[in-house]
């Protein structure tokens, strides 16, 4: 009496090298499964997270303003004549830089939140950037610089000085500064405009920033909190408090939870970049379907081989079953076929997904010479495709098994 595994294993593997070319064949087949699932996966993953990065680098995660100014409807007339018209339409009114109230309060409150990982208040409005004869509207910004720089980076970001942001300086973007013509050290005029006049400040550049958009590059403008809001005529006010998060994929959750807690208007950065998130999603779907094409592929190739094996070992099958072997050793028998086959192929797959994206890491560039994104593929993510792998191997050795052990013993011998 054979004893399993021992005895399963060595006829799986001998059945295996006897047909070398068709085993070699469908490991290499199998390889190229894993490893097209490998580097796509990690070629999408990558690709979404430096999407991600560029796009979340710039804003934050969640950002709550005060509600906008709404026109309240007329209190409903008489019942006018028959004939005569009514007016039920009502003009949407201009909306004005308001500030969040009571945000001195909610700050910390925000901060104590445990998916919230930091609370930013910021002063924002429209102005004019001038430097001479030189003029350029721009996105002026007042923050306080620590807790800004957690949200977005912003010392990282910067290619020329040293962000600082005391009374009297400030931060621009590197083409702004071009258009400009300024450099670090350079002092430009920023002014605003408003119903009650136009107010005007003298700043010198501590730093140039590289923020990701050559837009916003070219418009942005980054001054003490205290200097945006008397330049926006908002004294001791924020137009809007900007969150980042620990996890950026409970934004939208987050969000709806404040919504129904607190009288502001709060949009998640889902809302805000709908269209990226709709493209991330299809990105997500179709490397779904490529992966479960390929397992297919894979199952199919399997299977076919054993098939094959089946009617070319039936002979051996029948002396097998003539000298004791039961039906689940024969069984057996081709699961574990299918298992080695997929386990091998995984690990070969897995070698060749690795080589890919080093060619991808270290060949592909940009117009600037660096690379266009790292990407990388995660032990739990090698793992996951190893097993899956690996058990669609087994499951395509169940139809296979099951016809082998169905052979009668007698009629496989006179095979």
């Amino acid at each position: 009496m054979w004893i399993w595994p021992g005895f399963e294993f060595r006829v799986a593997l001998r059945f295996l090298r006897e047909g070398r070319m068709q085993t070699v064949l469908i490991i290499v087949g199998v390889a190229a499964g894993v490893a097209v699932i490998a580097y796509i996966s990690a070629l999408i993953s990558g690709l979404q997270a430096n999407t991600l990065a560029k796009t979340l680098g710039a804003q934050a995660h969640v950002t709550l303003r005060a509600p906008d100014d709404l026109v309240t409807p007329a209190a409903p007339a008489a019942p006018a004549a028959p004939d005569t018209a009514a007016l039920t339409e009502t003009q949407p009114r201009a909306q004005r830089l308001r500030s969040v109230a009571n945000w001195q309060a909610l700050v910390p409150l925000l901060e104590g939140l445990p998916a919230v990982a930091g609370v930013s208040p910021m002063v924002s409005g429209s102005g004019l950037a001038l430097r001479g004869e030189a003029s350029q509207a721009i996105a002026l910004m007042g923050v306080e610089l620590d807790r800004y720089d957690r949200l977005v980076g912003l010392r990282a970001k910067v290619v020329s000085g040293s962000a600082r942001l005391a009374p009297g300086e400030a931060v621009i973007g590197r083409e702004l500064a071009q258009d400009l013509g300024v450099r670090v050290g350079d002092r430009l005029s920023v002014q605003t405009g408003s119903v009650s006049g136009t107010v005007s400040d003298s700043v010198r550049v501590t730093a140039l920033v590289d923020l990701g958009v050559k837009d916003l590059n070219r418009r942005t403008v980054i001054v003490p909190l205290r200097a945006a809001q008397s330049l926006l005529a908002l004294p001791g006010g924020a137009t809007q408090l900007d969150l980042t998060l620990k996890d950026v994929w409970v934004a939208q959750t987050l969000a709806r939870e404040l919504q129904s807690q607190f009288p502001y208007k709060i949009e998640s950065w889902q809302e805000s970049n709908a269209q990226l998130v709709s493209a991330l999603n299809a990105q997500s779907i179709s490397t779904s379907i490529i992966r479960g094409v390929v397992l297919a592929v894979v199952v199919l190739g399997i299977a076919s081989v054993l098939v094959v094996s089946v009617v070319q070992k039936g002979r051996e099958i029948g002396i097998l079953r003539a000298m004791g072997a039961t039906r689940g050793q024969v069984l057996r028998v081709f699961l574990v076929q299918g298992a080695v086959v997929g386990a091998l192929g995984s690990v070969l797959g897995l070698l060749l997904a690795v080589a890919l994206i080093w060619v991808f890491t270290h060949f592909v560039r940009g117009s600037d010479g660096l690379p266009l994104f790292s990407i990388a593929l995660p032990l739990p993510m090698a793992l996951q495709i190893a097993l899956i792998a690996s058990v669609c191997g087994v499951l395509a050795a169940v139809a296979p098994a099951r016809r082998a052990a169905a052979l009668d013993p007698a009629q496989a011998i006179r095979m």
